[in-house]
């Protein structure tokens, strides 16, 4: 017999769960909408949603018989965000170290926190999150994302690329006795050979995207440098791609980002030492920059920083590189490495974007049809024009002048089914 405490919990986990769509077609009637490729907001413009999909968008919009009509007055209508770089199976490194989480937390407790992390990122109105890696818990990420697509517990839509791939003895945890088997943030391989194994065995397991460090340090205390050669990159990039797979890729240090890009990876991550010849290169290759901002200036915090007065040196470095890239014209993604800091403030990226001079409006391009042009989901998501899936959120204010925000969502719709009501 259910007591009432559990049955209290049971109805507020029902609570959470995506609506099924409705046969009644939804007005939306916000003060502005933001179509996610404008930069201008659109004021007095409705959005009708039928099912799962945007049926009509415009000024002269009305309702259908028998339509719910959804007021919301003073606010903005906009595409679901999209987070370009997560970790949903990690949690912030002040909490328990990056050791300890692959080391010490067993793979059921980390997916029941990825579970609730996926959801509050649904309910902060991020829709769509590519997940790069899930740093030692396996392929467990593929079943979130088929359990979120089932319905069975709510989460943004999910891009997913189970191990990563990283060089042999380039990776971590370290510091344990030579000969020890230690269990590994990622999949290890070395060659040619070795390396399309592991991309075609993540494939084979459900990956959505193919993650590659093109450098990492091999011991404590050393600065990163490259580790798989440009043979061992373009295999692996070669491979994903014949399967339809972008490949995305960690790359700190200026070698590093050499090789990927002449390998013809899809997206760039991190890229503190990059150069503006680099960067250019990355906008005649179209290869995406996921810069995550918010990692550096997390971590920089996490050992003492406060946020003030003159920022440490990698911070500074983050920076630099993500105005090197907007002079470049290297296409943006919007991604905060989310898991190095806690899941649902993922617009934290968002508004050191801005903090570094990007302009409100073309940070929302970036985490909306940016984001979904540069992950290959564009026909799906990412802009509020007809035929393309309901995924919508409101929020106060006007978030194409200050990106904060969004950080007050009002309304959450994913594929037609209201998850959060104003």
């Amino acid at each position: 017999m259910l007591t009432v405490w559990t049955r209290r919990a049971f109805a507020a986990l029902i609570a959470l769960l995506p609506l099924p769509s409705m046969a009644a077609p939804i007005l939306l009637q916000p003060a502005q909408v933001f179509d996610g490729a404008d930069p201008v907001a659109h004021p007095g413009w409705r959005v009708l949603v039928e099912g799962e999909h945007i049926v009509a968008v415009g000024p002269d919009v009305t309702a259908p018989a028998g339509a719910r009509v959804i007021a919301l007055p003073g606010m903005t209508l906009m595409p679901g965000l999209i987070e370009g770089h997560s970790h949903l199976f990690l949690h912030p490194y002040n909490e328990t170290a990056w050791d300890d989480q692959v080391l010490h937390e067993s793979v059921a407790l980390r997916t029941a926190r990825a579970v609730a992390q996926a959801r509050t990122t649904l309910l902060a109105g991020f829709t769509t999150a590519r997940d790069l890696g899930t740093e030692g818990a396996g392929y467990a990420d593929v079943g979130l994302r088929d359990a979120i697509a089932q319905g069975i517990v709510p989460g943004p839509r999910l891009l997913v690329a189970t191990r990563a791939i990283v060089a042999r003895g380039a990776y971590g945890p370290k510091g344990f006795e030579p000969g020890v088997a230690v269990p590994q943030g990622a999949e290890e391989a070395s060659g040619v050979d070795e390396v399309v194994r592991a991309v075609r065995n993540q494939i084979a397991a459900g990956a959505d995207v193919i993650k590659l460090y093109a450098d990492y340090h091999f011991q404590r205390g050393e600065p990163s440098r490259a580790t798989f050669s440009q043979a061992e990159m373009a295999a692996a990039v070669a491979v994903a791609h014949d399967a339809g797979r972008p490949v995305a890729v960690h790359a700190v240090t200026a070698e590093g980002m050499r090789r990927a890009i002449a390998a013809g990876v899809d997206t760039l991550e991190h890229g503190d030492e990059g150069t503006p010849e680099l960067f250019r290169a990355m906008r005649e290759h179209n290869i995406a920059y996921c810069a995550t901002l918010a990692a550096s200036d997390a971590i920089a915090r996490y050992h003492g920083w406060d946020g003030k007065g003159s920022p440490p040196e990698r911070v500074a470095q983050s920076v630099r590189a993500f105005r090197m890239a907007m002079a470049a014209g290297t296409p943006l993604c919007m991604g905060g490495d989310v898991g190095v800091f806690a899941h649902g403030d993922n617009a934290r990226e968002m508004e050191l974007m801005q903090a570094a001079g990007l302009p409100a409006a073309q940070v929302l391009i970036a985490a909306t049809s940016g984001n979904a042009r540069n992950f290959g989901v564009s026909e799906r998501v990412g802009r509020i024009r007809t035929g393309l899936l309901a995924d919508l959120i409101v929020v106060e204010a006007d978030p194409t002048r200050d990106v904060s925000a969004v950080r007050h969502v009002r309304l959450v719709m994913k594929a037609g089914a209201l998850v959060v009501t104003p």
